[in-house]
């Protein structure tokens, strides 16, 4: 089993779409072992995002990041990783497949829904920067 780390976007949590994005997600056969709605806070937001410290869309990320709440999550299954990356849909819901949760409910690039690590040292990564090792229960 692997787990990676999800967090449905402030565009999403505004719109209602948390069933309907968990819903695709355990369709794909992961299960969510951890969730919660959080507000980010300026400081988590920087952190969280730090790799992007230097781009020059770090302050609007960050500033989207905050302006609703989000869900952040743990996922588990076979594969975790590539399994959500692939529900997830690419970046650009124009250019993402059919079935896929941006395909379905991503505005564009920059409100695209949802996040997943890219790699298991990632997901380890960000899930403990929201989540103790007592909240992810399985």
């Amino acid at each position: 089993m692997e787990r990676t780390f999800s967090i449905i976007k402030p565009d999403a949590t505004k719109r209602n779409l948390t069933g309907a994005i968990n819903a695709m997600i355990e369709g794909a056969g992961l299960r969510i072992v951890a969730q919660k709605r959080v507000h980010m806070t300026q400081v988590q937001a920087e952190r969280f995002y730090a790799v992007h410290a230097e781009r020059p869309f770090f302050g609007e990320l960050v500033e989207f990041m905050m302006s609703e709440p989000v869900v952040v999550q743990v996922l588990e299954g076979d594969d975790a990783v590539a399994r959500y990356r692939k529900v997830m849909g690419a970046t650009n819901p124009a250019e993402a497949d059919e079935g896929t949760i941006r395909k379905a409910h991503a505005e564009s690039i920059g409100e695209n829904s949802v996040h997943g690590s890219d790699s298991t040292e990632n997901a380890a990564l960000e899930i403990a920067q929201w989540f103790s090792e007592a909240e992810s229960v399985g």
